[in-house]
């Protein structure tokens, strides 16, 4: 049976807690203490070790770490290769590049064989920002959770990052963990733990549950704390583990819901929102609304205001609620 549950310390994780950064900074420092304790972890890059964060594992272990240049095909063939000769890679180059130019090889050589190949892929989502709309994966999500075998998380902050890694670390099989390149608040409770395939609650509202990952984790509790004020009662739930997804979670909070709100800073299609709603269908029927980029690409512009243009915030989850309960 596979681990799932953080048992190690890094940084003492707490040295993390509590820090609005962005969730790439806490990979390059959770990467350095995890290369510390086990030997058999590698690290590979597209060229890109300085966004990646990839770097400060390269300079703590030169000999374990492998700049494959611009070359993410090989990049994940190598990575299947190394976890098959009992290695414990840590694959990383910008979303796009991963779960675009290398989606063959991530199926047939990663999954196909259920290689022990952690793929962290940074720069998720438009607020990659002025980088524009070639370099904004809003597609990663659905493209790494419809291959068999793979499982795929979005942390909400850098503290839920390290304990992500760490478990991703323990778990045998192939991960797809998802990074932003922007700040985000520190969301997470000091005693929270990960696990792979749980959810974390949050609270429960009967009116209103608002169900995010990632930075919209933060947004989702701001507008909880707007619509409580205003009489809604909601509630927030973090759905880090997209794949597999936490059913007995999602129909606890189905059931005593009104409306289900997903919000996720990727296309409304194949990602958080599709997988709430494929479960939903099936087991308890409530009235769904999505949050997200709806079926067009990103462009370039500030990140702040790229979240803004696209509807992925606060105001946007209140307006939506408070148009449903109107009707």
């Amino acid at each position: 049976m596979a681990k799932t549950e953080c048992s190690c310390q890094v940084l003492e994780i707490s040295d993390l807690f509590g820090k609005d950064m962005a969730t790439r900074d806490a990979y390059g420092a959770t990467l350095v203490e995890l290369g510390k304790q086990n030997p058999n972890i590698v690290v590979l890059d597209a060229d890109l070790s300085c966004s990646t964060k990839t770097i400060n594992f390269a300079r703590n272990f030169p000999d374990r770490f492998f700049n494959m240049g611009v070359s993410e095909q090989d990049m994940m063939g190598t990575a299947a290769g190394l976890a098959l000769a009992g290695k414990i890679p840590f694959a990383s180059t910008f979303a796009i590049f991963a779960t675009g130019r290398a989606w063959e090889q991530i199926r047939q050589s990663v999954c196909y064989s259920r290689a022990n190949v952690k793929i962290v892929a940074t720069h998720g989502g438009i607020t990659v920002g002025e980088d524009g709309a070639t370099h904004q994966s809003v597609e990663d999500v659905a493209l790494m959770r419809v291959i068999p075998g793979m499982t795929v998380i979005v942390p909400a902050d850098a503290y839920e990052t390290a304990q992500a890694l760490i478990a991703s670390a323990e778990y045998e099989g192939p991960v797809y963990i998802r990074l932003g390149r922007a700040k985000v608040p520190s969301v997470m409770p000091k005693d929270y733990n990960f696990s792979i395939g749980k959810a974390y609650i949050f609270n429960i509202g009967s009116d209103v549950n608002i169900i995010a990952n990632g930075i919209m984790v933060a947004e989702a509790l701001k507008a909880a704390q707007i619509l409580n004020a205003q009489g809604i009662n909601t509630g927030v739930t973090n759905f880090s583990c997209v794949k597999p997804i936490d059913d007995e979670a999602l129909y606890k909070i189905a059931k005593n819901s009104k409306l289900l709100i997903t919000a996720e800073e990727h296309s409304i299609i194949g990602g958080l929102g599709s997988a709430v709603a494929e479960f939903i269908c099936e087991n308890c029927p409530v009235t769904i609304r999505r949050i997200g980029v709806n079926d067009t690409f990103g462009c370039s512009g500030d990140a702040k205001e790229l979240l803004k243009y696209y509807g992925l915030t606060a105001e946007n989850i209140v307006q939506l609620a408070l148009e449903y309960f109107k009707k």
